[in-house]
């Protein structure tokens, strides 16, 4: 191949969206065709691409010198900060002068050493340092800059199992949507052109002795890129020593915590405001591209450039936004199905005959009292709740049924084209076994290992933690864990003895009565969501330490199991009440002269509309209610964290500061932790119990094109850049995604088939009466004689003694058999679904052999290779098949 193609020609070039991203197109030429763009001539490569590139001079990152140590050469790959208060070192330096007697050290001399032989350690691996000094009326701020030398990035590329660019073409892009509205002949106005858009390469791991075959090699500035950079720190910064390693005296992330320094983060690639003046698209910089053509609202309906969000921020959090966009794409037609029903409840309400036999009786139904007449409740009227009985109708009619069973298979459906999606995701980005074959174990686990053993897979000798003295850790995290969930449970027994004495004021006043049951329902919601958020908080903090504590190997390990913890505890934090209203509220109640009793106080039954319509409340105010306190933190908490740091900076806004004084005015970016739990908690929301509330996906729809907004602008605008990590997936997220999809099926079929009205109006209408006339009378039981001061009615399938008649034994015998056969049928199609739907594109296994092919080309060390990997490892590769090396350079 001709010297004069450059990389900086291979990247500059306008990209070119492929319609058949993960095939092989026309022939076999044109994967192995390089396509490159040089000064004075554009490629043409119209046979493989039917488009021409144009040859764009874009973004330079070395012209933005404000990255840069003060020669203009070393880029700065990391930053980190502490802060001296100017009263402290005077009064240091005055008592070292006044006493020559040795004293104990203070902490600031402690933390003045520690940071000392850190630095040192810090040298010795091999980093470039340079330091700035800004000093304040209170405070001086040390800003140490770090940066990592060829020798250094080379040697730990090759360490960490980089990837390394053997070819280039093209970025490739293949959305569904856009194919749709091109079937259809219609504008697609969620497409937009983001420039410098990245290229995609075929890649294979890095290795120093093979440098001359990698694209860009010779420019050794712009090689690796910025968050390959800094991931390289980083991984210095979390082995070196600054103490005693027998302590744990090790890393950076210890020493943010003992706050010897204040801050250590990457800089961003310059400002985020686009210059007044005019500037090309092509050379903004990479965080003016990402705000301007994704964290503003005026964006909101435009597809999202994951190529450029993962090549700022890594892997890691592009795979967050790609999942988040895919799941509110998602959303979309569950949201219009979900109206559809609400719509039709409406539509059909003047038609239910039991709400007009309710709404027309008068005072022909005589209710007994909701609470003990003792204690001053009296006799009501069926009459006086008609609108509640109206409004129920609208979450418990067929139409409910249908909408079960379609988001049961939505769910799976959703879940099914995601692991495709994510598989296409992976491949593309150079993630797709990186979990498997290069992770490696975390720099605060290799610290504080006390032996050394052999990894069977690689057969090197690594820092281990013996599996007896993990397992006494993890039973205690366990014990915690049930610690916690019980005092949830005891918490849940409050709000309901809350909502039970509650009520009986409210049902003695006649003002209230008839909507006592809804006050103290919605009340008592309110006070639940409450708890739910500070205990939620609580133990997540908790469960970070214990989970640091149990010493898991890799990163993914560590994140499965603090996931798996948090998961656990606010399941039950932010479920418990709504399944205990769901299937355990009005269960247990009695009847009259034979009511069940709590703690001396009568079990309370659902309202005159029924659990279903309550159920709905709980879901509505904790899941709408959370949405919008959790949007309201993501908008009002970073900007008051900032104006409090700001502050205690004594920030000048109207001085003009160097980059890393900026960055540094930025709050620390804490990670994707909480937005995956509220996702997650969201999708349990829609699928468990969506029978009760068809519009919590629209709900969900609504918060999540919010959030995906208010997510860019922190990332981008507001918070300080995170370190690049690598990820192949959504981690131990798509396994309780999927335990909830199959928990909702479950769900679903009792709610219907024990809580909702459907079954016994069903079993009815078959019975006695297809027109449901006469369903009110029959479905309330009279008191038992000598048990009430009048005689009243209740619900029940109860005769006068207060058995149980025949029609309730009968009733059991169908909901019984309802939940088999709706679970059995969903569950079955569901693993159909499955079965038709492959994990992997086919064509997208196809280009993952071709690129297998291509490596093992483009690393041979000898003149042939002795033989392929056989069947299980290349399926396309024949047995005993030889290879040529090229002889040119790639």
């Amino acid at each position: 191949m001709s010297s004069k193609y450059s990389e900086k020609n291979t990247i500059n070039g306008a990209a070119v969206a492929l319609e058949d991203y993960g095939t092989i197109s026309a022939g076999s030429s044109s994967t192995e065709k390089v396509t490159l763009i040089a000064d004075d001539e554009l490629v043409t490569s119209d046979e493989e691409l039917g488009l021409q590139l144009k040859n764009i001079q874009g973004y330079d990152p070395t012209l933005d010198k404000g990255n840069y140590f003060r020669d203009g050469k070393r880029k700065i790959d990391f930053v980190l900060v502490y802060e001296e208060i100017l009263e402290k070192k005077k009064q240091k330096s005055s008592t070292s002068t006044e006493s020559g007697e040795p004293q104990k050290k203070t902490q600031q001399e402690k933390h003045e050493m520690w940071r000392q032989k850190f630095m040192v350690n810090l040298k010795k691996a091999g980093l470039d340092m340079e330091e700035e000094v800004v000093q304040g009326d209170k405070k001086m701020i040390f800003y140490i800059k770090l940066s990592a030398p060829w020798e250094v990035l080379c040697f730990y590329a090759e360490d960490l199992s980089l990837r390394a660019p053997l070819q280039a073409h093209p970025n490739p892009s293949n959305n569904w949507s856009e194919g749709c509205l091109r079937t259809v002949h219609m504008p697609n106005c969620m497409a937009e052109e983001v420039p410098n858009q990245p290229l995609d390469y075929y890649t294979c791991q890095f290795r120093k002795s093979k440098l001359d075959r990698f694209l860009g090699s010779d420019n050794r500035a712009t090689y690796f890129s910025s968050t390959q950079r800094s991931g390289i720190v980083h991984e210095i910064l979390s082995a070196a020593v600054y103490g005693k390693r027998k302590r744990a005296e090790v890393g950076i992330h210890r020493l943010l915590e003992e706050e010897v320094y204040q801050a250590a983060f990457p800089l961003h690639d310059g400002p985020y405001q686009k210059p007044k003046h005019f500037v090309p698209p092509d050379c903004l910089n990479p965080r003016q591209i990402l705000f301007s053509y994704w964290a503003r609202w005026g964006k909101w309906f435009k597809y999202q450039p994951m190529d450029h969000i993962r090549e700022y921020f890594g892997e890691k959090i592009g795979i967050y936004f790609a999942w988040l966009g895919f799941y509110t794409a998602w959303l979309l037609p569950a949201s219009i199905v979900g109206v559809l029903v609400f719509v039709f409840g409406i539509i059909t309400m003047n038609s239910n005959t039991p709400a007009i036999e309710v709404c027309s009786s008068g005072g022909d139904f005589q209710m007994c009292p909701r609470c003990s007449e003792k204690a001053g409740c009296t006799y009501w009227n069926l009459s006086d709740v008609c609108i509640y009985t109206k409004i129920s109708y609208l979450f418990d009619h067929p139409g409910t049924v249908f909408y079960a069973v379609f988001v049961s298979f939505w769910a799976v459906s959703f879940l099914e084209y995601w692991k495709r999606k994510n598989a296409s995701l992976a491949h593309h980005w150079d993630c797709l076994n990186f979990e498997e074959e290069e992770e490696r174990p975390r720099p605060q686990y290799t610290s504080l290992c006390p032996t050394y053993e052999k990894n069977p897979i690689t057969g090197v000798k690594e820092p281990h933690f013996p599996q007896r003295d993990r397992l006494p850790r993890i039973l205690s995290g366990a014990a915690a864990i049930v610690l916690m969930i019980v005092l949830v449970l005891i918490f849940i027994v409050a709000v309901i003895m809350y909502r039970v004495l509650i009520s009986v004021p409210l049902f003695q006043n006649k003002t209230f009565r008839p909507r006592a049951a809804m006050i103290a329902s919605m009340s008592s919601a309110v006070v639940n969501l409450i708890l739910i958020m500070v205990l939620g908080r609580v133990y997540e903090k908790l469960a970070y330490k214990l989970t640091q504590w149990e010493m898991h190997r890799t990163q993914t390990e560590f994140e499965d199991q603090l996931t798996f913890k948090v998961f656990i505890f606010q399941f039950v934090n932010f479920y418990s009440s709504i399944f205990y209203i769901g299937f355990f509220k009005g269960r247990f109640v009695g009847y009259p002269g034979n009511y069940s009793r709590f703690f001396g106080l009568r079990n309370e039954d659902c309202s005159a509309g029924g659990c279903l319509v309550e159920l709905a409340q709980q879901l509505a105010v904790i899941m709408i209610g959370k949405q919008i306190i959790n949007n309201a933190q993501e908008v009002l908490v970073p900007k008051f964290k900032a104006w409090l740091h700001q502050r205690k900076l004594g920030a000048n806004k109207n001085v003009e500061k160097a980059r890393w004084e900026e960055d540094y005015e930025l709050i620390e970016n804490e990670g994707l932790f909480q937005e995956y739990l509220e996702m997650v908690l969201q999708f349990g929301f829609i699928t468990i119990f969506v029978a009760a509330f068809p519009l919590a996906p629209l709900f969900a729809l609504l918060n999540n094109w919010i959030e995906i907004r208010l997510d860019a602008q922190k990332f981008v605008t507001e918070t300080r850049r995170p370190v690049a990590e690598r990820a192949q997936d959504i981690g131990v997220w798509f396994s309780i995604l999927d335990a909830l999809a199959q928990l909702a099926v479950i769900s679903n079929a009792f709610l219907i088939a024990f809580t909702s009205e459907f079954l016994p109006r069903l079993l009815y209408k078959y019975q006695y009466n297809f027109d449901l006339k006469g369903y009110t009378n029959f479905s309330l039981a009279y008191s038992p004689n000598g048990t009430m001061t009048h005689e009243c009615r209740y619900r029940a399938f109860r005769d006068r003694d207060g058995e149980y008649t025949l029609f309730f034994w009968h009733l059991i015998a169908i909901r019984l058999a309802f939940v088999i056969i709706f679970e059995h049928v969903v569950f079955g199609i569901c693993r159909l679904i499955d079965i038709m739907v492959p994990d992997v594109p086919e064509s997208l296994e196809i280009k993952i052999k071709r690129e297998r092919y291509l490596a093992k080309q483009a690393l041979a060390d000898t003149d042939t290779i002795m033989m392929l990997a056989k069947g299980d490892e290349d399926d396309d590769q024949e047995d005993g098949m030889r290879l040529r090396v090229p002889t040119q350079k790639v």
